[in-house]
């Protein structure tokens, strides 16, 4: 897996942009659609949350769920394709800015909560991400994560490293399928408590037919008298 980095996640995405819009918008994927879009609107609607942080935003789907609950929401994501739809689509702030540019001081202000759903797939700037986390979210508030469960990848396989992508599923418009960096469950855990994310809520959203695991939620608070 020596040639799976950062930029070919980009990359892909880049070349994928408006087929992703079109999935997303038509609900063609069944895991989305019958579980894990509502699954983390619900962990959001949970918190006392006025402002929202959406990290990874794509085309602005969840930031549409959360502005019509009256949340004020401010986006973030690299590729110009995502912010441009989320900017016509939908009510809020937009920024294309890269997870490694991401600072408070960039945006200019704070939030009741930050979420990635689904939006944590490299390496390197996730970890980055996680060290900037209690500066951008308020006393007291809550980062939210939803990512592919680790238990998916309950073999011999299961240790952190690069994994190659896939399409499957998805129409022929896709290509070049991003690979994505695994992280283990203790991996996920260790980097919340290393960074001031004291682990609050876990959820396991399940399948409705199968009752397998489709997702893994984390919300982590920050503490009331961070500085």
């Amino acid at each position: 897996m020596a040639d799976f980095n950062d930029a070919k996640i980009l990359d892909s995405w880049a070349k994928n942009t408006a087929p992703w819009i079109r999935a997303v918008q038509e609900k063609q994927i069944e895991s989305r659609r019958l579980v894990t879009d509502q699954a983390i609107v619900d962990v959001i609607c949970g918190f006392e949350a006025d402002s929202v942080l959406d990290i990874g935003c794509g085309e602005g789907w969840l930031a549409r769920e959360l502005s019509a609950r009256g949340m004020s929401v401010t986006g973030i994501d690299v590729i110009p394709g995502f912010v441009e739809n989320a900017r016509t689509s939908c009510k809020g702030t937009f920024h294309l800015l890269a997870y490694e540019a991401l600072s408070a001081r960039q945006l200019g202000e704070t939030f009741d909560l930050a979420v990635c759903n689904f939006s944590l797939l490299g390496d390197e700037p996730v970890s980055k991400l996680f060290s900037v986390l209690p500066e951008l979210i308020n006393p007291g508030g809550w980062f939210v994560m939803q990512t592919i469960h680790p238990g998916l990848m309950a073999d011999s396989h299961y240790y952190d490293g690069w994994r190659e992508g896939s399409w499957d599923g998805f129409s022929d418009q896709f290509c070049d399928p991003a690979p994505w960096y695994f992280r283990t469950l203790e991996t996920w855990f260790s980097l919340f408590d290393a960074n001031g994310l004291s682990v609050r809520l876990i959820k396991e959203p399940r399948h409705p037919a199968t009752g397998a695991a489709t997702s893994l939620i984390i919300a982590g608070r920050v503490a009331e008298g961070k500085s």
